[in-house]
């Protein structure tokens, strides 16, 4: 697997993550695994969600936290490594109070490290536009932001997948690139 960009995209428990993870598991580089979830003690649901990802880990993979500065953590990888960014979406809800001009500095900022780093990137993206049109603003913003970022992603990966049901699909095969 020699491409440099890889975006694993799906529905909720779709096994998206472990489709990404089996994936980084094939390179020859030493895996990062770059967490984007801001950790909430006094959330237990969301404590137990992240310990079954952690333990589903090998022990020789190296984990960060990348909770707003991903763009950054890219940008000092290394060309020996492999990133495994799990995941956007949680990335994207963690600066939703940014304005729009902010945001799109930030998302372009992202998508300028993932062209210029050296390292192999893996990155993991909730598919949220599927369903009704959310009916507060927080959750359009969300799900509009996300599904940009996505696209943009999408059109700069060598490989896109979409998980569902068990089963990943290479699109970069099976579909055609929207231009």
């Amino acid at each position: 697997m020699n491409e440099r960009i890889v975006l694993v995209t799906g529905a909720a428990r779709s096994g998206k993550s472990e489709w990404a993870e089996s994936l980084a598991a094939k390179t020859s580089k030493s895996v990062v695994y770059v967490a984007t979830s801001i950790i909430n003690p006094e959330d237990k649901e969301w404590q137990d969600r992240i310990l079954k990802h952690r333990q589903r880990r090998p022990n020789k993979w190296q984990t960060v936290s990348a909770t707003h500065e991903l763009s950054a953590t890219i940008t000092k990888a290394l060309a020996s490594e492999c990133l495994l960014i799990d995941s956007l979406g949680t990335w994207v809800a963690n600066l939703l109070e940014l304005d729009a001009d902010s945001w799109s500095k930030t998302s372009e900022t992202l998508l300028t490290s993932l062209q210029t780093s050296s390292a192999k990137i893996i990155l993991v993206a909730e598919e949220t536009g599927w369903g009704v049109v959310p009916a507060y603003k927080s959750g359009r913003i969300f799900r509009d932001r996300l599904g940009d970022l996505i696209r943009q992603t999408g059109s700069i990966a060598n490989t896109v997948y979409l998980v569902t049901g068990g089963h990943a699909l290479n699109l970069s095969v099976l579909g055609t690139p929207l231009k």
